[in-house]
């Protein structure tokens, strides 16, 4: 691998919104941005939701019925060490920012906002979240840089969609570990992949298919895969 700035491989991002609608724009968009995102509407289905699942961002809005945000930061910050919550809230005093952030969240955003910038500060915490890598990661004849989205074997350009990517720049930063199924659609796809379907296994071929000859991704029998 090349040496260099470090970059986060997929990041794994929770939306706690109670405006159904707004929640799932912005579910949507993160997806489009490159981010593995589930959605959630209310404080009780987010602590459900962190029980099993391992999240690197939480964008949780504060002002959320039944069990408020507030006792949702609180909750995460002492369980999950690792995992950095963006606080999302109407309120747009000095006072209101302070207060969020002395509940243990990492950012703070104000309603109304631009996509772009919470696009921008979620990969923030994100990179903050993960295990760094460089932001090119090389095997072989194959490169893939993260920063700029773009992935080449020798000269040729790798045209690949979002999850191609995302699973090529996963297996290339594992550095020869063995990578199983379950993790890669873990981190990788959301909630809502079916655990029995053969996501991985297809996305795996056509990935293949693109990279051409020779083999550059191993089947390990019982395992899962490898680069």
């Amino acid at each position: 691998m090349s040496s260099g700035p470090a970059h986060n491989v997929q990041v794994r991002v929770l939306v706690v919104e109670d405006h159904v609608a707004l929640a799932n724009r912005i579910g949507e968009g993160l997806r489009d941005a490159g981010f593995a995102v589930d959605v959630v509407y209310d404080g009780a289905a987010a602590l459900e939701s962190t029980i099993g699942t391992g999240y690197d961002v939480v964008v949780l809005d504060r002002d959320l019925p039944g069990v408020h945000g507030d006792q949702v930061c609180r909750r995460l910050v002492d369980q999950h060490a690792s995992t950095r919550v963006l606080m999302l809230t109407a309120a747009t005093t000095l006072g209101d920012r302070v207060e969020g952030l002395e509940l243990g969240a990492d950012d703070y955003l104000c309603k109304p906002f631009e996509f772009p910038e919470l696009v921008a500060r979620v990969r923030a915490l994100g990179r903050r979240s993960l295990p760094a890598v460089p932001p090119k990661l090389t095997r072989g004849d194959v490169m893939l840089d993260s920063a700029r989205r773009v992935a080449f074997r020798g000269d040729r350009s790798l045209l690949l969609s979002p999850k191609e990517f995302a699973v090529l720049e996963y297996l290339l930063a594992a550095d020869g570990r063995v990578v199983s199924a379950e993790e890669l659609l873990a981190r990788v796809w959301d909630e809502a992949a079916d655990p029995f379907t053969s996501t991985v296994k297809t996305t795996i071929a056509r990935l293949r298919s693109k990279l051409e000859e020779p083999p550059l991704i191993e089947t390990v029998r019982e395992a899962g895969y490898r680069i």
